[in-house]
C-alpha cells in the first residue's frame, strides 16, 4: 500500500482552488441559465436584470468611508447595494432606508460573486481590480474608486491597485498629476479623475468639533503604525518602548489590525514584554476616534492615519524612518518621491533610530515647535480640498455618472433580487 503526504499549506492550497473552481463552475452555469431565461420566446424585451448601483467593502473598517457618502445617497433617496466580506460591518445595521446591505463571504466565494456580477455602476476602495483576484465583470459598466486615506495612492497601493478602475476620487491635484504620468508609462487609456476632497475625514471633523472638552490628563504619546516588515514595530519594536516608558509619558500602542496576522508572533512577544499597566494602554478599539482625542502627539511610520490625526486634530506626528521597501509599490514606477515623502517632514520631526534615547527631548520639541503647525495647515490644504463638502461632491458625481450612463432618473429602483447576481449567501 501506498502512502501519499501532503502538507497543510498545499491542502488547504487544492482545497482553496477546488472551492474556487466550483464556485467559478456554479456562477457560470447560473449566468447562462439567466441569459437563456430573459432571451427566451414570449417576453417582448430583454431584462438585463442589473443591479444599478452596489457599494463592495472588503473589510468592515471602511464603513467610515463609506459612511458619509451612504448618508448622502440616502438623503437623496438613491438606492445602494451594498456588499461586504465582514460578517459583522457596521453597514449590515446602518439606520439608511435607502441603502441594502448584504454579507457576500470572504475570499474565493466574494470575489467570484464580484466577478460574475451584473451591475451598472460599482463603488469600492479595494485596490487591485483585475490584478489579483477580483476581476472586472463583463456585466458591470463602470467602476469607482474611492481612496480611504488623506493620501497619494502610489505610496499606500501596490503597483497596479488603481489601474483598472474607470474613474478616480481625488483629493488634491498632485494625486491626479501622479495618476497620469502612470497612464502614460503603462499605455493606459485615462481614468475621469474627480475632485471631491476627503468625506470620511468631513465627519471626523465635525465629530471632533462636537465632542466635549477633555478633563485635565497627563502628556499622552499614541503609537499607531502600519503593519509588515517595514514597520514601526517591526524595525524599533522593545527599543522604541522602553524609550517611551523612560519619558513617564502615558503610552498608548495601537497596532495595526493587520499586525494581528500578517505579525502575529511579534504582536504577542510586545504585548507579553510590556502588558497593560497604568503607564502603557494596548488599544485595539474598532473606532479609533476617542484615542486619537486624547493623545497629544502620534509617533507613526508611514500609516495612513497619521494624516487623519495631523489634519483633524492638528497635533504634530512624529515619523520614524523606518526604510520602507518601495519596490512593490507605484511610486517605485516613476522614480521620484512622492506628496507623503515631502509632506512627512512637515507635519513633524522624524524619528531615527540613533534618536530613540533622546525621544523624550523629540516629543517635547514637536509639540513646542510652532512652526510645524504652519507647515501642517500647509500640508493639509494640499491634500483635503472642498473640506466639509465630500460627501455632497461624490453623491453629486455618482448620481450624475449613473444618470449619463442609463439615461435615467438618479433614484433606481434598487430592490434585493437573490437571483439577479447568484444564490443567497
Amino acid at each position: 500500500m501506498i502512502f501519499l503526504y501532503i502538507d497543510p499549506g498545499t491542502g488547504s492550497m487544492m482545497f482553496s482552488l477546488a472551492i474556487g473552481l466550483l464556485s467559478v463552475a456554479w456562477f457560470g452555469i447560473r449566468k447562462v441559465y439567466l441569459k437563456l431565461k430573459y432571451l427566451s420566446p414570449g417576453r417582448e424585451k430583454i431584462d438585463d436584470n442589473a443591479i444599478p448601483f452596489v457599494i463592495f467593502s472588503d473589510h468592515k473598517r471602511y464603513w467610515q468611508t463609506f459612511e458619509p457618502v451612504c448618508k448622502e445617497l440616502n438623503r437623496r433617496g438613491f438606492e445602494m447595494t451594498y456588499m461586504t466580506m465582514s460578517e459583522d460591518d457596521p453597514a449590515l445595521n446602518a439606520c439608511c432606508p435607502c441603502l441594502h446591505a448584504e454579507y457576500i463571504g470572504d475570499g474565493n466565494k466574494a470575489f467570484t460573486r464580484l466577478n460574475f456580477l451584473n451591475a451598472t455602476m460599482l463603488l469600492s476602495t479595494t485596490p487591485g481590480l483585475e490584478t489579483y483576484q477580483w476581476k472586472r465583470s463583463k456585466s458591470v459598466r463602470y467602476y469607482v474608486h474611492i481612496p480611504h486615506g488623506a493620501n497619494d495612492s502610489t505610496t499606500g497601493y501596490r503597483s497596479f491597485g488603481l489601474d483598472y478602475y474607470d474613474a478616480v476620487m481625488i483629493s488634491g491635484k498632485y494625486q491626479e498629476d501622479a495618476m497620469r504620468e502612470l497612464e502614460k508609462l503603462r499605455g493606459l487609456p485615462a481614468k475621469e479623475a474627480v475632485m471631491v476632497g476627503v468625506p470620511y475625514l468631513d465627519e471626523l471633523a465635525e465629530r471632533f468639533r462636537e465632542s466635549p472638552e477633555l478633563p485635565p490628563h497627563g502628556r499622552t504619546v499614541l503609537v499607531a503604525p502600519t503593519w509588515g516588515t517595514s514597520s514601526l514595530f517591526s524595525r524599533f519594536g522593545e527599543a522604541m518602548i522602553t524609550a517611551l516608558i523612560k519619558t513617564g509619558y502615558h503610552i498608548i500602542l495601537r497596532p495595526h489590525p493587520q499586525s494581528f496576522t500578517a505579525d502575529k508572533e511579534l504582536m504577542e512577544k510586545l504585548m507579553n514584554a510590556f502588558p497593560n499597566s497604568d503607564q502603557v494602554e494596548w488599544n485595539r478599539d474598532a473606532d479609533n476616534f476617542e484615542v486619537l482625542r486624547k493623545s497629544d502627539i502620534m509617533i507613526s511610520d508611514y500609516s495612513g492615519v497619521i494624516f487623519d490625526f495631523a489634519f483633524v486634530f492638528d497635533r504634530p506626528v512624529i515619523c520614524a524612518d523606518t526604510k520602507m521597501s518601495t519596490d512593490p509599490l507605484d511610486v517605485w514606477w516613476l522614480g521620484k518621491p512622492l506628496w507623503a515623502v515631502d509632506a512627512i517632514p512637515r507635519i513633524g520631526p522624524l524619528l531615527t533610530e540613533d534618536k530613540l534615547p533622546q525621544i523624550k527631548e523629540l516629543i517635547d520639541m514637536a509639540l513646542e515647535d510652532h512652526s510645524y503647525t504652519e507647515s501642517r495647515h500647509q500640508a493639509r490644504d494640499e491634500t483635503w480640498a472642498f473640506r466639509g463638502e465630500g460627501a455632497k461632491r461624490a453623491a453629486d458625481y455618482l448620481v450624475s455618472k449613473y444618470e449619463e450612463l442609463t439615461g435615467q432618473s438618479g433614484k433606481p429602483d434598487n430592490k434585493l433580487q437573490n437571483d439577479k447576481n447568484g444564490p443567497e449567501s
